[in-house]
């Protein structure tokens, strides 16, 4: 018989009993290893602290209002946009807490009705001239979720593609930002 070796450790199937599969091998020390890292990241994210509710879109339109003067029309239709994201969001993860297993508790009633509903996803565009506060709308609702925000220089644009700050540097903005 051939002699297999785990893609993972390493070890032949003379050390270990071995699972053989089409394009890879696993042995049963690798399976145990990788079961525990399962059970262990569903144990975080069970005991991870609940997303707070979400908030309206009169609550977010009120908070828009404390650091923006006028542009009331944008500021509703970001408040709903952003809204509905995080109903989104919370909808999706509703799904999979009753889909996976999550808590092992049976979803509510409620709950269960909406399980086929989905909201739409929608992009926002801030478009204008400059100074106008399409940044400042977009850092004010950033403060207001607690997300992180970064500012990336794009406004020369080739045929080529983009040339401006790379896409690279636009994410480390964000992760240093996430800190």
């Amino acid at each position: 018989m051939k002699k297999l070796t785990c893609s993972f450790c390493g070890r032949t199937s003379d050390q270990v009993s071995m699972i053989p599969g089409p394009d890879a091998n696993i042995c049963v020390d690798c399976v145990h290893h990788a079961n525990e890292m399962v059970t262990r990241h569903m144990k975080k994210a069970e005991d991870a602290p609940p997303l707070p509710p979400t908030p309206t879109p009169k609550e977010i339109k009120a908070f828009l209002d404390q650091y923006v003067i006028g542009h009331d029309e944008v500021k509703k239709v970001l408040a709903v946009a952003v809204h509905n994201h995080y109903r989104r969001l919370e909808a999706a993860e509703q799904g999979n807490r009753t889909t996976n297993g999550g808590s092992g508790s049976p979803a509510p009633q409620s709950a269960e009705k909406f399980v086929d509903v989905e909201i739409e996803k929608s992009n926002i565009l801030l478009i204008g001239p400059t100074g106008t506060g399409k940044t400042l709308l977009a850092r004010t609702l950033a403060k207001m979720l607690g997300v992180p925000f970064a500012i990336g220089d794009a406004t020369v644009l080739t045929q080529a593609g983009y040339v401006g700050e790379d896409v690279e540097n636009l994410v480390r903005y964000l992760l240093q930002n996430a800190d």
